[in-house]
């Protein structure tokens, strides 16, 4: 469910795309290791979070523009807006 202060990216997420494997598929490539994993919304890939060294999903963004990721980390139910800089629950 959406809170009431969101934007439009969040807002238009109706389907929340869960992780398929908890790793990052970028970090796997080049053997580096992550904090924390992000799933994007728009597409499905699972990547590292700004903690990590790395920081694969904010570079997915800028490459990509997908707005919406959520924490694919167990327990957490969260999406971030990339665009507008903005968190809710779900």
């Amino acid at each position: 469910m959406i809170e009431e202060e969101t934007c439009q990216h969040l807002a238009a997420v109706k389907d929340i795309k869960q992780p398929q494997d908890y790793i990052c598929e970028e970090c796997v490539k080049t053997h580096s290791s992550w904090m924390h994993l992000r799933t994007c919304q728009t597409c499905g890939v699972t990547l590292c979070c700004d903690s990590s060294p790395n920081t694969h999903m904010t570079r997915h963004f800028e490459q990509t523009g997908h707005p919406v990721v959520i924490s694919a980390e167990p327990g957490e139910r969260w999406l971030w807006c990339y665009v507008d800089e903005l968190a809710t629950g779900y």
